[in-house]
């Protein structure tokens, strides 16, 4: 990629690019991303699981979904504050009674007895979508800058879900206030940023 580009062309760029992969592959990939998460001792550990309902050609969610609330964790998903570009977490027993967003996404009801913050969780995890990450944990998003806002105070671990093909090396353009996410998660590996990291 070369110098000069901005984020929206990046943008562009690999939504064609995700876009473009057939449905089949798509599905046999997600399955192996999900296998790899479901492998990792912080997702083992984890009580609460912090997810996101997978919209459109994103990294399939509800596999991992089902097998966090099958073992026992509580899964919470997102509202969008767009007024304060926070997100907002309700705990779920069901992939069901979803409200669309403005966004066209699929959100839990804004039930004040179901939300909850992760700092009241022993250990929490939470799933993290984007357009691309790379190898140093940073990520593409879409520009709503939630995951942004969000991250920074979550206290568990951070996961990107990440097809091989939307992994670069380093992502050209970079904000100040983008974060890093503690790993990131493709069917062929599990990556820990940092000098230390493991691609294994």
């Amino acid at each position: 990629m070369g110098a000069g580009v901005d984020k929206e062309q990046l943008r562009t760029r690999f939504k064609e690019a995700r876009s473009a992969m057939p449905a089949d592959e798509r599905r046999k990939v997600d399955e192996a991303i999900a296998q790899n998460v479901m492998a990792l001792p912080a997702f083992e550990e984890a009580d609460a699981v912090f997810a996101y309902l997978s919209f459109g050609a994103e990294v399939e969610t509800r596999p991992l979904i089902e097998a966090a609330r099958e073992a026992g964790k509580a899964v919470l998903l997102p509202r969008c504050a767009e007024e304060a570009c926070a997100l907002r977490w309700y705990e779920v027993d069901a992939l069901t009674g979803f409200e669309r967003s403005p966004f066209g996404m699929e959100e839990p009801p804004a039930d004040p007895g179901r939300e909850a913050l992760p700092s009241a969780f022993r250990a929490s995890l939470t799933l993290v979508p984007a357009l691309a990450f790379d190898c140093e944990g940073f990520r593409l998003g879409y520009g709503g800058g939630f995951y942004d806002a969000f991250l920074p105070s979550f206290p568990g671990i951070s996961v990107g879900l990440c097809r091989s093909t939307q992994l670069v090396e380093r992502l050209p353009v970079r904000d100040a206030h983008d974060i890093p996410v503690g790993l990131v998660v493709t069917e062929r590996a599990v990556i820990c940023p940092g000098p230390s990291g493991s691609r294994g």
